[in-house]
């Protein structure tokens, strides 16, 4: 590796321009509205829960689908998974979720907690 005499670890100086400015503004944004919009998700589970807010045979789905859609935002979101080089990564992350879906669902079948 060439040597240019640059430290990449000596803090940036300057004024970083309008562009980047306006990006960081916009990615703040969205993390403050992603955050909040999980600790509604967070609080909307345990107060149903908590309530008896639904049907007890709904109550596993309901904080399943919750659980996914934090899950999905946290990796899209926090995990910046959603911009530009993270293709592989996508790829690789979805393909083991639709191999590991069948698979614990016929594990469950075969040692008979669920019993269809």
């Amino acid at each position: 590796m060439a040597q240019h005499g640059i430290d990449p670890t000596a803090p940036l100086t300057g004024e970083p321009s309008k562009k980047t400015k306006r990006k960081l503004a916009r990615e703040m944004r969205t993390q403050l509205i992603s955050f909040v919009f999980m600790l509604f998700l967070t609080s909307m589970a345990f107060i149903s829960i908590a309530s008896d807010a639904i049907p007890s045979g709904f109550a596993f789905p309901f904080i399943l689908i919750l659980a996914v859609i934090q899950v999905i935002l946290q990796l899209y979101v926090f995990m910046h998974l959603n911009e530009r080089g993270n293709g592989w990564t996508n790829a690789m992350i979805w393909t083991g979720v639709l191999i590991a879906i069948p698979t614990v669902a016929a594990l469950m079948l075969l040692l008979g907690i669920v019993k269809w």
